[in-house]
């Protein structure tokens, strides 16, 4: 099988027509349909596909360790532990790209988050969710929703149902113990 550059440097010189897709090429350009179709390293750089979480209810949070709103860590962990198990998980993945209030390293980060939180519910590797370098997992969030505007500021929240789509998109100021939040929770894991 050609690999994805030299298979459109071929089409493109007029080298290669392709008769059926190339299977590569179709994987490269297929625009996800669920989370579970991205796989995500987590806080300690193991890949980790999101289909593990398949059938869950998930919260997906961009955090930080620096910032006003760092104090719902609390919160997320209490509502994590609330509601796991019936099928509720919390993906933390932190970010920098607000005023630069997440920025230690991976191993800084999840200790901060262990031993001033507390912190069971997972968490993933540092990554961009705004602008230039944004993440794929964070431009499907966005493209997903009514409000496609940019993420506000840390601790943005996507609610996702059991079958891997977004349900609701939550401002960083809605704290995971609002009644917006945990309503919506509990809607979903009732079906």
């Amino acid at each position: 099988m050609l690999s994805l550059g030299i298979t459109a440097a071929l089409v493109a010189l007029g080298a290669w027509t392709p008769t059926q897709p190339d299977q590569s090429m179709s994987s490269q350009i297929a625009k996800p349909a669920t989370i579970y179709d991205f796989t995500m390293k987590d806080i300690d750089s193991a890949e980790v596909p999101l289909s593990r979480f398949k059938g869950k209810v998930i919260l997906v949070v961009n955090v930080a360790s620096k910032c006003g709103l760092t104090p719902q860590y609390a919160g997320l962990q209490k509502l994590f532990d609330q509601y796991k198990g019936k099928g509720f998980v919390v993906l933390g993945f932190p970010a920098n790209q607000f005023g630069g209030q997440e920025p230690g390293t991976n191993s800084e980060i999840k200790q901060f988050c262990t031993e001033n939180y507390g912190v069971t519910f997972n968490m993933f590797s540092k990554i961009v969710v705004k602008g230039e370098g944004i993440h794929p997992l964070y431009k499907w969030l966005l493209n997903s929703t009514e409000n496609k505007d940019d993420i506000e500021w840390n601790f943005a929240k996507f609610l996702i149902g059991p079958d891997g789509k977004v349900i609701a998109r939550f401002h960083p100021r809605v704290t995971p113990e609002d009644p917006k939040i945990t309503r919506a929770v509990e809607q979903a894991l009732n079906g």
